[in-house]
């Protein structure tokens, strides 16, 4: 569609009844809207002001009341997030309680701790002179209760879930298990004292919690990858003695439990009876300079199977670790949009995060507010146009008609427009106009789908900037002079061209980069407000002329194999078809002929001595003693090509140039034709036929020379030939050095006489 104020292709040419009648209705709505024009005074402008600062106001206040709905809506999904992750956090803390509570009764137990100081008792040093103590425990004693104590804690760890999961924990019988999970007692010193079984040993973090642990600080140890490739927690809690309530006392040991996280911990991030798609609970850490994921994910990532850069714009758990209880509009894992809020875990270095898309959460809310916004601006755009209306018909009954006449013209000459617009576009080929700097005025659909770009990015482009600079080039050339042309003559007709252009490999017919285009230049004159331009109807041919030149080449191949049956024949006559076709093709581009001539005389040279395939070996290679027969048979064999040919359709006349071969000047052929009766293309051939014969070696003689045939040639002008053909040949031997380009001509072929 035309813009509107912008005109795309002017001309003075006579216009259809719609444009007459589209024009003559314009002016006439114009001209009636210059004289209801009258003065207008300063109440009028205040008038007109105060009408606009009201009409501004009240889309102000339209949009300030829809931003604070939805700042209000972002509250309320504050609200309903938050009762979610204090729920969620709470079971959290609970799981780990639960954990430490069963840690804790473990440290506290009588049994335990007894054992535990009779075998720290066992190890303390005696000192010197002291008596024997006959209470104290011996060697046996004490293995006695290292059994005890393993037994308490493998029936803990098996009651508490210290224990690996069943499919890590069925191995076989002849594999030794890895340490997986369990629970385990050190001494004072951090030397293992026992453990249930699957324990990992006591290295590592293991043993740096254990350490921490005697310092009186129970310590959790944050989730890691295990032996088993399955997440892993440990908790660490000092052992005292019976009377020791902690507080200042020295700890015996360590209580170490290790625990593979499974669904007992995931299962507490699931809200009970969430009805939202795409709402979530996930837990976080930060890890270096990364935040990392502790639980799985929506998406099916596993715990500990992802994390992402803390400077990750807008990342909603960089977001949650760097200012835990936070609530924002976020990206989550995925980069999507999401409303989150998050919440501390106490106990632990983690950040529980409760998410939900945003395209879910507001959905709704978007959609009252839109239809909110909208109603309000549609009310104020009435009123104001109520006002305005009433205004307007108020002040001139005599403007409002000129008005609507202008409307009315206004929507004819749309609609005329659009009926344009749809013809161009329906046309397959791109349209176009550009005035004399090369700038686009006007482009149908396919020539913007051409250049791929909207039609409206074309407007006010150079066709350098939307073409390329190579394309643009040929025809801004061309433009140029049809232009200077039409402006000396005013003859749009006579200016008109048409044009086909070649871009990329000429050579390479499959070249991706092929373009052939073939382009109508069409003058267009311009106007006070519109210089002079020029109409271009671009239509691609590419796919046409690669089917044209592959069936010329294939055409070219039938010809050569024909060729090659007759050459084979009479090896003094080989080449000799091909040669007269090279020198007719040489005498007809001298002469100015156009392709179509060129072409003709090539395969008619080529195809005039097909006809030999019926003709013996022997009559073709006997030198001399010819009966009259045998010679009208060789000299009229080009009618027997005639014959083979003439239901094969060539672009030029060929058949009828073969025909025509034997006719002469002076009309003492076979046919009786004489001068310019003769075809223009017949008489080059006769002209290149007898030459290629002349210089030729034969059976029968010697080739002879360039001069002594250019003799005989310009001496049978007038009455075999043509003097143009035979001009035009010897111009080419002596001055485009046809002489060296031909001298193999010459050469006499391997076969003798005696061979034969």
């Amino acid at each position: 569609m035309i813009p509107q104020g912008e005109s795309q292709v002017t001309d003075d040419a006579p216009q259809t009844k719609s444009d007459s009648t589209a024009d003559s209705t314009k002016k006439e709505a114009v001209a009636q809207l210059e004289d209801a024009k009258r003065p207008v005074n300063k109440f009028v402008f205040i008038g007109v002001f105060l009408m606009l600062a009201a009409v501004g106001g009240s889309i102000f206040g339209a949009f300030k009341f829809v931003e604070d709905e939805r700042a209000r809506s972002l509250q309320e999904w504050q609200i309903r997030l938050g009762i979610v992750a204090d729920s969620r956090s709470s079971a959290i803390d609970e799981w780990l309680d639960g954990n430490l509570k069963a840690m804790r009764e473990l440290a506290e137990n009588a049994s335990l701790q007894l054992y535990m100081s009779e075998i720290a008792n066992a190890k303390a040093p005696k000192a010197p002179g002291a008596p024997e103590d006959p209470f104290a425990t011996s060697e046996s004693d004490g293995a006695a209760e290292t059994t005890y104590l393993r037994n308490i804690l493998t029936a803990t760890a098996e009651r508490t879930g210290f224990k690996p999961p069943v499919e890590a924990a069925e191995v076989s019988a002849n594999i030794e298990r890895a340490g997986i999970a369990g629970l385990g007692l050190v001494d004072a010193e951090g030397l293992p004292v026992a453990s249930s079984p699957s324990m990992p040993p006591m290295i590592g973090a293991l043993r740096d919690a254990a350490m921490e642990a005697l310092k009186g600080k129970p310590t959790v140890i944050d989730i890691y990858v295990g032996p088993s490739n399955l997440p892993t927690i440990g908790f660490a809690l000092p052992v005292y003695g019976i009377q020791d309530d902690g507080r200042g006392a020295k700890a015996l040991g360590v209580v170490i439990g290790v625990k593979v996280v499974d669904e007992s911990l995931y299962a507490k991030l699931v809200q009970p009876g969430q009805t939202t798609e795409t709402g979530e609970t996930y837990l976080v850490r930060k890890q270096g300079i990364t935040a990392e994921y502790l639980s799985a994910l929506k998406d099916g990532t596993l715990p500990l199977k992802r994390a992402l850069a803390m400077d990750t714009p807008d990342l909603a758990a960089a977001f949650a670790l760097t200012s835990p209880g936070g609530f924002g509009l976020k990206r989550d894992y995925l980069g999507e949009e999401v409303l989150m809020i998050s919440r501390p875990i106490s106990g632990a270095p983690w950040v529980l995060i409760r998410k939900i898309n945003r395209a879910e959460a507001l959905a709704e809310t978007e959609t009252r507010l839109t239809t909110l916004l909208t109603v309000f601006i549609l009310i104020i755009v009435g009123v104001t146009v109520a006002v305005f209306a009433v205004w307007r018909h108020g002040s001139s009954l005599r403007a409002t008609q000129a008005a609507q006449n202008f409307k009315l013209s206004s929507e004819q000459f749309e609609n005329l427009s659009k009926f344009m617009n749809l013809i161009s576009n329906s046309h397959p080929a791109g349209i176009v106009a550009v005035n004399g700097n090369t700038v686009y005025t006007y482009a149908n659909e396919p020539a913007a789908r051409e250049a791929g770009i909207p039609v409206g990015d074309m407007l006010g482009k150079t066709m350098a900037a939307v073409m390329g600079p190579v394309k643009a080039s040929v025809y801004t050339d061309i433009n140029d002079k049809i232009l200077t042309r039409f402006l000396e003559t005013d003859d749009r007709d006579g200016c008109r061209e048409m044009h086909i252009s070649t871009f990329g490999d000429d050579d390479d017919d499959d070249a991706d980069e092929l373009k052939v285009i073939k382009s109508d230049h069409i003058p267009l004159r311009g106007d006070r407000n519109h210089p002079p331009g020029i109409l271009m109807i671009l239509e691609d041919i590419t796919e046409l002329t690669r089917e044209r030149r592959r069936s010329e080449k294939m055409l070219r191949q039938l010809i050569d194999t024909l060729v090659s049956v007759v050459d084979r024949r009479d090896p003094f006559s080989a080449n000799h078809s091909s040669h007269v076709a090279e020198v007719a093709k040489a005498i007809a581009e001298e002469m100015g002929k156009n392709e179509v001539s060129s072409k003709t005389v090539d395969i008619a040279g080529s195809l005039m001595n097909l006809g030999k395939i019926f003709i013996p070996p022997e009559l073709l290679t006997k030198t001399g003693n010819l009966t009259p027969h045998e010679r009208q048979t060789l000299t009229t064999s080009y009618l027997v090509s005639v014959d083979l040919l003439k239901d094969v359709t060539f672009e030029g006349p060929v058949v009828n140039t073969i025909r025509d071969l034997g006719e002469t000047w002076d009309g003492n052929g076979p046919l009786g034709k004489k001068g310019e009766d003769i075809l223009e293309t017949a008489r080059i051939l006769s002209v290149a036929n007898a030459f290629v014969g002349m210089v030729s070696a034969r059976a029968y003689r010697d080739a002879m020379s360039f001069e002594k045939v250019s003799d005989i040639l310009l001496s049978d002008t007038g009455s075999k030939f043509d003097r143009k053909p035979v001009s035009a040949l010897i111009n080419f031997l002596e001055n485009r050095d046809g002489k060296a380009k031909w001298a193999h001509y010459r050469e006499r072929p391997e076969t003798s006489l005696e061979d034969e």
